[in-house]
């Protein structure tokens, strides 16, 4: 009895420290340093423009601010902050979401709570480790280059061109096989949805590869917007092309 007791009263601690339901989001931000008053404005893009839409905001009181509400599928937000230069990105998503923001260097506001958030900040710091080559070399030769320009040493400027362009060429092929490897390996990501409607606008992809990875997908990831989007998109892709012979009738397939 006393067991079944024990077990009962762990569910029901459970059940009231979890703050959001199904299809709600709870955002917790902790804003040290931020005066009180300022106001930090929930945003999403407009589909046909572009542009910033406001979906809600909140003020920061006591380096502490809070925004609550519904979502029905992941998507990509941004919370700006009154005064910042440059946004938060996050995933917006059904659960608890986490901001620690920087406000020195804002793009370094950290995001956490929740799966895709936290996929999406360990997935980054694997591309930007991969793009630390790219940063490395221009560290170390920008005072080089711009002795060579102003002794307009072509020499010198054409050398450091053509080993930065090879470094390039290196990450952006890291780059692209990391988002395969990632994609094959995290079917239930929204970030692989990304991934792979990113690579059906290559036209380079191999579109047997991109249906393989969409297929593995789990349903609640193709059921997203972009999810949808990935199957019209092959869909079209897969069709012949105007003003192609159809094979004869009664030809094998």
């Amino acid at each position: 009895m006393k067991k079944i007791f024990f077990l009962l009263a762990a569910s029901i601690a459970i059940i009231s420290c979890n703050k959001v339901k199904d299809g709600e989001y709870l955002i917790t931000g902790t804003a040290k340093g931020i005066e009180n008053g300022k106001t930090i404005i929930l945003q999403t893009q407009d589909p046909t423009t572009g542009a910033p839409i406001s979906v809600d905001s909140a003020k920061v009181e006591n380096g502490k601010f809070e925004i609550k509400g519904k979502v029905t599928e992941p998507a990509f937000h941004i919370l700006q902050l009154q005064g910042a230069q440059g946004p938060i990105p996050f995933i917006l998503e059904t659960g608890e979401i986490t901001v620690v923001v920087d406000k020195d260097s804002i793009h370094k506001s950290k995001i956490s709570g929740t799966y895709n958030n936290d996929e999406y900040v360990k997935f980054n710091d694997e591309l930007m480790k991969v793009q630390k080559k790219l940063v490395d070399f221009q560290k170390k030769n920008t005072a080089t280059m711009n002795t060579a320009q102003q002794a307009k040493d072509t020499a010198v400027i054409n050398g450091l061109m053509k080993e930065f362009m090879k470094i390039q060429g290196d990450v952006q092929n890291e780059t692209k096989a990391k988002y395969t490897t990632y994609a094959e390996s995290h079917p239930k990501s929204f970030i692989s949805a990304l991934i792979i409607k990113g690579m059906l606008n290559d036209p380079s992809t191999d579109l047997k590869k991109a249906e393989a990875l969409y297929t593995s997908l789990d349903e609640s990831v193709k059921n997203t917007k972009p999810g949808k989007e990935i199957k019209e998109k092959i869909g079209q892709m897969k069709m012949p092309a105007v003003g192609a012979s159809a094979p004869p009738v009664g030809s094998a397939n």
